[in-house]
């Protein structure tokens, strides 16, 4: 798997071990796959969309209270939490979003024998319903999707954070990939 790859690389040249926990495929809507993400706070989101080239969306989410120990697991140092997300830790998120999601969409297009442009991450936060509203902007929130919900670990000698990244694939889409 290009995800599995993807981590052991980033396992290399950051200071954190990065590994995937556990994966699933449930069906519902956006909101539904979001619900997954503890929400206890506002969480920071990173996303991917291929709606245009091959409909799929992707969304890597964050606790807050752990973007100080993903820093640290990522970059070697750690980024202290404040009240408010700096530009220096949504930069962080998104590199960090861009590199694992992309590892996920490439081991999903690899696999139906496609390929694309890669696409720009953005980063968004807020409670549950704000992303789920912000991701309406690209996603149908009435649309039903299989939902493949990947359970990242990153950690290191002194912390440890997980992080949860959901791939949205259309019905059709998640039928051919049964197929393969």
């Amino acid at each position: 798997m290009d995800l599995s790859r993807c981590l052991l690389r980033l396992s290399r040249v950051s200071a954190g071990a990065w590994q995937i926990l556990d994966a699933e495929v449930t069906s519902g809507t956006l909101a539904d796959a979001l619900k997954q993400h503890d929400f206890g706070d506002p969480s920071s989101a990173v996303y991917l969309s291929l709606r245009e080239t091959a409909p799929l969306t992707l969304v890597m989410m964050f606790r807050p209270e752990q973007i100080e120990s993903v820093s640290r697991c990522f970059t070697g140092l750690p980024f202290p939490r404040g009240k408010a997300t700096t530009p220096a830790e949504e930069i962080m998120l998104t590199e960090l979003g861009n590199i694992i999601l992309n590892g996920l969409i490439g081991s999903l297009l690899n696999a139906l024998k496609r390929s694309v442009m890669p696409a720009v991450p953005q980063f968004i936060e807020g409670d549950l319903k704000s992303i789920a509203e912000k991701l309406g902007s690209i996603v149908d929130l009435e649309q039903g999707f299989r939902t493949l919900t990947v359970m990242i670990e990153i950690k290191s000698e002194e912390c440890a954070a997980t992080s949860k990244v959901f791939a949205l694939l259309p019905e059709a889409m998640a039928q051919e990939l049964e197929r393969l």
